[in-house]
């Protein structure tokens, strides 16, 4: 899942980018409206958190600007303001939630929880691949009841395959969902990765080419029998 943090406060956005990658989210940060916004406009992201008092243009204004040009990903507003018209505004505007600083971590990452949900409410919670199960709301790993322990980045690549079946995913591809544009690594970093996952699949008697190479294009699961 790929976060944007619309925060203009260095320190703040630091820290909730650190608390949000622990939960395995990939996080880019913009620190005024009009960075956001463009960034909108390169990536798909599955939601924004937003500060409403930004440089250039403010969380109130970007809000109105995405919800007026179709944009419908999850946003969840944060202002240093108790104000009750303030929520209002912002709600009216297409926020779907609020927060009043300071954040209480735990509660934020259970509405970032809920939001996600209600955005994929259509979709299967258990990830399936013949026996192959990935359960993205405890982030458990199973081959044919075996538990597999993964890596923060190798669960993601797992995931990410699992949400595309057959379709073939380039490294770039890969790099673009699951590292943050801050920090995007070279693209052997991820034919590791997909090596030391492999190896994990084995040891869990998965079929050798579970994760196919399709050479010169990327990679994808194998067809089940």
């Amino acid at each position: 899942m790929r976060i944007l943090l619309v925060e203009d406060d260095a320190y703040l956005a630091e820290a909730l980018t650190e608390a949000l990658a622990d939960q395995r989210y990939v996080v880019d940060q913009a620190t005024d409206g009009e960075m956001a916004w463009e960034q909108i406009r390169t990536l798909e992201y599955d939601l924004i958190l937003l500060d409403v008092m930004l440089p250039k243009l403010d969380g109130i204004n970007l809000c109105h600007r995405l919800r007026s040009s179709g944009y419908s990903v999850p946003i969840l507003m944060v202002t240093a303001r108790d104000m009750s018209n303030e929520k209002v505004i912002g709600l009216d505007a297409g926020a779907d939630d609020y927060m009043v600083k300071p954040i209480d971590l735990p509660e934020l990452l259970a509405r970032i929880r809920s939001l996600l949900r209600r955005g994929s409410s259509s979709s299967s919670p258990i990830l399936e691949w013949g026996n192959l199960h990935l359960d993205p709301a405890t982030y458990e790993v199973s081959y044919d009841h075996q538990s597999l322990h993964l890596t923060p980045k190798e669960y993601s690549i797992l995931e990410l395959l699992l949400r595309n079946g057959r379709r073939i995913l380039s490294r770039g591809t890969i790099i673009e969902h699951i590292w943050s544009l801050e920090n995007p690594p070279e693209e052997d970093t991820v034919k590791a990765h997909i090596k030391s996952l492999r190896q994990k699949l084995r040891a869990a008697k998965a079929p050798d080419d579970l994760v196919e190479t399709v050479h010169g294009v990327g990679y994808r699961l194998k067809t089940l029998s």
